[in-house]
């Protein structure tokens, strides 16, 4: 009977789970939440009369997710695929409300939808990018080898061009916008065989860029919002009270933490000093508390999700499941990278968060939703015990 035990338990196929994805997951949520209320709390005080406002508020929206995402865990990634256009044309919808009267401003933007729930308002980027997702994981299985022709290509890029343009236009939200197209090209980029017109295109965007840099230097071609931030970068201070103001803060801030930081919880920035210190400035208040070391563990903890992301995408069951993966990587690497490269004036100053450590509800859900995606399609990957 032990014998007839043991053959059975050979062939008995198990479900995979990666502790160590939901290991760096957890500690980036948990960190996060510790950092929102270090950063915010004197800020919160002063303004709503709790330290605890940001927090829990956060704690709220990551909850949420997390329920979102066990959900979205449990269910076959391949039941998404039908719902593939429905996402981007809802994301495009969702996009156009924010100019209705549901529309909600804050901080100066209107990028935000009403839900009905109090305290949590609902970003259409967020959404756009889940869709993107999604939808070009479909379309490039569809397509096959027609991806490597110039017209496949193009067929690929026209969604994500038409929500890239409408969130910066309707949204006036350049830095969600290009990470939408970042995602997407990633995505095709990681799909296709041929690697010659995606260096051609880098190149070509690469000279655009520089060229553009050049431009607002050295004339007044532009004086547009962007230009202005663009010459703000190039020498913050030139204008130290105000388009610098907020770079300058955040410089100073990683600069006064030095190696091991000041302590948790001591930034002296973050009293009203550097504006938007618990949304896309944290990182310089994590520099300033726990130093270069604290620095150096929150990118240790995102290379492990990455990495471990990235081993779910090459064992994935199917090409559908491993581009999902591809896309999720896509956007929290780009993103985390984006951040950091703001918070320390490599790239101008615009507004984007830090996965899973900003505060931003609809952020952290549709993060979480996104790794519910990835878990899905890790829960698919088979091993038999030997």
């Amino acid at each position: 009977m032990a014998t007839e035990n043991i053959e059975r338990s050979r062939g008995k196929t198990e479900h995979h789970v990666d502790v160590s994805l939901w290991f760096a997951l957890l500690f980036l949520l948990c960190f996060g939440l510790v950092m929102i209320y270090s950063a915010s709390s004197y800020t919160a005080f002063a303004d709503y009369g709790d330290q605890m406002y940001y927090l829990k508020r956060q704690a709220v929206a990551a909850g949420l997710g997390l329920v979102a995402m066990m959900f979205v865990s449990r269910i076959p990634y391949h039941f998404w695929e039908r719902f593939s256009l429905f996402g981007v044309l809802a994301s495009a919808v969702l996009i156009c409300l924010v100019k209705t009267p549901l529309g909600v401003e804050s901080h100066g933007a209107r990028r935000w939808i009403k839900t009905g729930i109090p305290g949590f308002n609902l970003q259409p980027a967020e959404v756009a990018k889940i869709a993107v997702i999604l939808f070009l994981a479909v379309m490039i299985c569809k397509m096959g080898s027609g991806i490597k022709t110039w017209k496949g290509l193009i067929v690929m890029m026209v969604a994500p061009g038409v929500l890239f343009l409408m969130i910066w236009k309707i949204t006036d939200n350049m830095s969600s916008a290009l990470i939408v197209l970042a995602i997407a090209a990633l995505m095709v980029f990681v799909a296709s065989p041929d690697y010659k017109k995606f260096i051609l295109v880098g190149f070509l965007g690469v000279a655009a860029a520089v060229g553009l840099v050049m431009l607002v230097k050295y004339t007044d071609v532009f004086d547009s919002f962007r230009a202005t931030r663009i010459r703000v970068w190039l020498n913050p201070e030139s204008d130290p009270d105000d388009k610098g103001f907020q770079t300058l803060q955040a410089l100073y801030a990683i600069g006064s933490g030095g190696v091991r930081g000041k302590g948790l919880g001591q930034s002296m920035q973050k009293l009203s000093f550097l504006p938007e210190s618990q949304n896309d400035m944290i990182f310089s208040i994590i520099c300033e508390e726990l130093g270069l070391l604290g620095a150096a563990a929150i990118m240790l903890m995102f290379t492990i999700l990455i990495w471990r992301m990235m081993i779910i995408a090459n064992n994935a069951p199917d090409l559908f499941g491993g581009l999902l993966v591809t896309g999720v990587i896509s956007h929290i690497a780009v993103q985390a990278v984006l951040n950091v490269a703001v918070v320390t004036n490599t790239i101008p100053n615009t507004g984007i968060s830090l996965p899973f450590i900003s505060y931003g509800g609809s952020s952290v859900i549709f993060l979480l939703i996104e790794m519910g995606l990835v878990f899905s399609v890790a829960r698919e990957i088979e091993y038999r015990g030997n």
